[in-house]
C-alpha cells in the first residue's frame, strides 16, 4: 500500500514544531473548509488536511509515522512492518462532523493500517492484550460567525453540535447536544475561543479535549474590523464638506457626536481613538467620509445649483484631467 507524505499535505518541513504544524493546520483548514470553501475539491482535500493534522499533531503518531518514513524502502508494507494494522480505524468514539474544521473522519487505508492497532488499543484493550493508560481525548475545531457588536459588548451564543457515536458493537448512531458558549468582549476575526473539556472524550477515563471554536464576523455593509480596528463609511453633504460642523454617528461603540473639518478630500478619514475593538489597549474607529451630492429634483433644488455654480465661476473641476 502506498505511504502518504503528510508534511506535503499540511506543507511543511519534516522539522516542522508543533506550533508551525497547528498554523498550517488552521490556514489549510479556512481555506478547503466545506461550509465556507469555493474550491471543487474542497471535501476531499479537507479529509486529507484532517487526517494529515491527526497524525503530526499527535506526539506518539508522528514519532510512528516518521520512523516509518526513515525506514529502508519496502520495509514499509508487506510482512514484517511493525506499524501494520489489522483492522480499520473508525475515528474515535465520538466525533463531531465539525471536528477539525472538516466533518467526519474518513481516513484512508493506509492510516487505518498504520494506526489501526492503536487506535483499537485506545477504545480500551491494547493491540497486545494489556491493559491501555488512560489518554486525554482529542480536540476538536469548528467556526463560529458572530456580528461585530458582539465583540463590543459580549455575548453568549447556544450551539448545536452535531456528531456520531459508535457504540461497543460497531453501530454508528447520530448524536446532537447542544452548548451554551460565553463570547468574550474584544473577541477578533480568526481567534480562537477554547472551551475546556468540550472536545472529544477521553479514553480509559482520561478527560476529555478541548472544543476550539475559530471566530468569523459576518459581512456587514455598516462597517468591517482590520484587527483591531473598525472602520465605517461616514456620508456626508457638500456643505459639511466645504465649511465643516458636528453630526451624530450610530457606530458599533454606540452613538458618537463627530466633529467634521472644514476642507474635504478624496479618501479622508477621521479618526476616533479607543473605540475599535476592545483590548487592554482598544483599537481605534475610522470614519471614511464619502461625500454625498443631493439631487436637483425641484425647481428650487435646480435654481440652488444655479446659483451655486454662479458662486464659484473660476472653479474648474476638470482642470489638468
Amino acid at each position: 500500500m502506498d505511504s502518504k507524505n503528510y508534511y506535503d499535505v499540511l506543507g511543511v518541513d519534516k522539522k516542522a514544531s508543533a506550533d508551525e504544524i497547528k498554523k498550517a493546520f488552521r490556514k489549510l483548514a479556512r481555506k478547503y473548509h466545506p461550509d465556507l470553501s469555493k474550491e471543487k475539491d474542497a471535501q476531499k482535500r479537507m479529509a486529507e488536511v484532517n487526517e494529515a493534522n491527526a497524525v503530526l499533531s499527535d506526539a506518539e503518531k508522528r514519532a510512528e509515522y516518521d520512523a516509518m518514513l526513515d525506514a529502508p524502502r519496502g520495509f514499509a508494507s508487506g510482512a514484517g512492518n511493525p506499524f501494520r494494522g489489522t483492522e480499520g480505524f473508525d475515528g474515535g468514539d465520538y466525533q463531531f462532523r465539525r471536528q477539525s474544521m472538516g466533518g467526519d473522519a474518513d481516513y484512508s487505508d493506509f492510516f487505518r493500517q498504520m494506526f489501526g492497532d492503536a487506535a483499537r488499543a485506545q477504545r480500551g484493550g491494547h493491540a497486545g492484550g494489556g491493559p491501555r493508560a488512560a489518554m486525554r481525548g482529542e480536540d476538536q475545531h469548528a467556526s463560529i460567525e458572530l456580528d461585530l457588536t458582539d465583540s463590543y459588548q459580549g455575548s453568549e451564543r447556544m450551539l448545536t453540535l452535531h456528531g456520531q457515536e459508535v457504540t461497543e458493537d460497531g453501530e454508528v448512531r447520530s448524536q446532537e447536544r447542544q452548548l451554551q458558549v460565553k463570547i468574550p468582549a474584544g473577541v477578533r476575526e480568526g481567534q480562537m475561543i477554547r472551551l475546556a473539556g468540550q472536545g472529544g472524550p477521553g479514553y480509559q477515563g482520561g478527560p476529555a479535549g478541548d472544543l476550539l471554536l475559530e471566530v468569523h464576523f459576518r459581512p456587514d455593509k455598516r462597517w468591517r474590523a482590520e484587527g483591531k480596528d473598525v472602520y465605517m463609511p461616514m456620508p456626508v453633504s457638500p456643505w459639511e464638506a466645504a465649511l465643516g460642523g458636528s453630526a451624530e454617528v450610530k457606530t458599533p461603540a454606540g452613538t458618537l457626536e463627530v466633529t467634521i473639518p472644514a476642507g474635504w478630500s478624496a479618501g479622508r478619514k477621521l479618526r476616533i481613538k479607543g473605540k475599535g475593538l476592545p483590548a487592554a489597549t482598544s483599537g481605534d474607529l475610522y470614519l471614511e467620509l464619502q461625500l454625498h451630492i443631493p439631487p436637483a429634483a425641484t425647481e428650487q433644488e435646480r435654481e440652488a445649483y444655479a446659483a451655486f455654480a454662479k458662486a464659484f465661476p473660476h472653479f474648474q473641476p476638470r482642470q489638468g484631467v
